[in-house]
């Protein structure tokens, strides 16, 4: 239960072939329009759970998506499609394309479990090959001729279907003679992706076949923030003046090597200079420093128009979520919105946002809506409290909260430790007023060896089903 003070009242809360997919596409001939595939499943029910709308990347949000299906089913998660590492960076390597590794991810975080064929897809689908690359490659030639016990429980139809696209993927690249396909840590799940995706020629519909396959709910959307069939890179300008290309150099750099990524929040070192912006950069010709301006998903503008919340999810700030926001477009929908906008802050720093407050979040991301630092013909001026207006902070977080900074940025919401705490740095006087204009609340949270200090995923879903209804 979701406690909320108001300062006057309490409030609780409960809270064979490709083209053989008949049995997956159930629906209306318009298969990838997926304003429709969710009108439809809301037809059949008169009182509708609130909508959200959720910018995140792959591992910080990961976490609390199966305690959101709880809450609701109506969720938009946008995501990023520029990560160059892991097993992602071998396929663009080989095949090009956008990176399709968070999107595989949340799929199979929103896929079902209610059945023992379901768990199955899912355990296929999310199983990753050994590091060993000889022993890596041996699994896979079990995998794609049907032999590996992971086949086991999983239907004719879906395993007809789910095979034929990885092998659709092997012939992709066999047709690519001059490349070497290392399978060492591969992902099946972005195997059979990238090969419904080349297909297709088209990621929404690699996204709708994944998302049938594996069984999410129909008013569940997965929208990529660019719907491209494109390679796309991702760069940072810092405060030095120092360019760094490539996602996975800008996070979690691996001078080059094919090794696993260290995803752990203390893995890296900090960066030599603070994060100015990040941007778009071309993957092609001779000027690979060239900034690019891809258009971002309409229907990720179509949601943001509608949806009941707008929610920054916890995770890499300038690398995960950052990228979906420098679009345009999407900082003239957020700021004209009068609905919940919450962002989630992180529990613990990183190689990003070293030494940075929670202010300091805010104004990175209002930086980003705004293209602060970008083209001034496509500069907006709005202030932080346009696109956020409330704060959700873990309990004993390692990220400062300095209120006062906050509340100027017109932030009047804040989620936060205990009160005693945050104010006893503050006088009598601007304690009083500070507390008029922020909602004090307490969200537990969890240490993680891996991933630092992280949100509870019941007591951060419970708050947020009290903000939105």
């Amino acid at each position: 239960m979701a406690e909320i003070c108001y300062f006057g009242g309490l409030v609780h809360y409960k809270a064979p072939s490709p083209f053989s997919l008949h049995f997956l596409f159930r629906s209306k001939p318009h298969y990838y329009n997926s304003t429709s595939l969710m009108a439809e499943c809301r037809s059949s029910s008169t009182v509708e759970p609130p909508s959200l709308l959720v910018f995140s990347g792959c591992t910080g949000f990961n976490g609390v998506v199966e305690e959101l299906k709880k809450l609701t089913t109506r969720v938009a998660h946008v995501l990023p499609v520029s990560d160059d590492g892991g097993s992602t960076a071998e396929i663009v390597r080989v095949l090009g394309g956008p990176a399709v590794g968070d999107i595989r991810s949340r799929c199979l975080r929103l896929s079902d479990e209610s059945t023992s064929e379901a768990l199955a897809v899912r355990r296929l689908l999310g199983h990753r090959l050994p590091i060993d690359a000889h022993q890596a490659k041996k699994d896979w030639y079990d995998i794609v001729e049907g032999n590996h016990s992971l086949w086991d429980g999983v239907s004719r139809p879906y395993s007809e279907t789910i095979r034929a696209f990885l092998i659709y993927f092997q012939n992709e690249f066999h047709r690519r003679p001059n490349e070497r396909f290392c399978f060492s840590n591969g992902s099946i799940g972005n195997f059979f992706f990238a090969g419904a995706r080349i297909f297709f020629q088209s990621l929404d519909a690699a996204i709708f076949l994944f998302s049938r396959v594996s069984e999410i709910p129909c008013d569940s959307l997965v929208l990529p923030v660019i719907s491209t069939n494109d390679r796309l890179t991702l760069g940072c300008e810092l405060q030095d003046g120092t360019i760094i290309r490539g996602q996975n150099e800008i996070s979690h750099p691996t001078n080059g090597t094919m090794q696993t990524v260290d995803k752990r929040h203390c893995s890296n070192s900090a960066l030599p200079s603070k994060i100015k912006r990040v941007f778009y950069m071309s993957s092609e010709g001779n000027n690979l420093l060239h900034e690019v301006f891809p258009p971002v998903n309409p229907t990720v503008l179509e949601q943001l128009r509608s949806v009941d919340c707008i929610v920054y999810a916890m995770g890499s700030l300038f690398t995960s979520v950052c990228p979906s926001l420098v679009l345009l477009g999407v900082g003239e929908i957020i700021s004209s919105r009068s609905c919940r906008k919450v962002l989630l802050l992180n529990g613990s720093q990183d190689r990003e946002t070293s030494g940075f407050t929670a202010s300091c979040f805010v104004t990175a991301i209002a930086d980003a809506l705004n293209r602060t630092h970008g083209d001034p013909n496509i500069r907006l001026k709005n202030p932080p409290g346009y696109y956020i207006n409330t704060l959700l902070v873990p309990k004993d977080g390692e990220i400062a909260v300095d209120l006062k900074q906050l509340s100027e940025q017109g932030i009047k919401d804040v989620v936060s430790i205990s009160v005693l705490h945050l104010f006893s740095s503050l006088c009598a006087q601007q304690t009083l007023t500070v507390a008029s204009a922020l909602l004090q609340r307490v969200v537990e949270c969890v240490g993680d060896p891996k991933h630092g200090i992280l949100f509870n995923p019941s007591s951060l879903i419970n708050m947020l089903a009290g903000l939105v209804e």
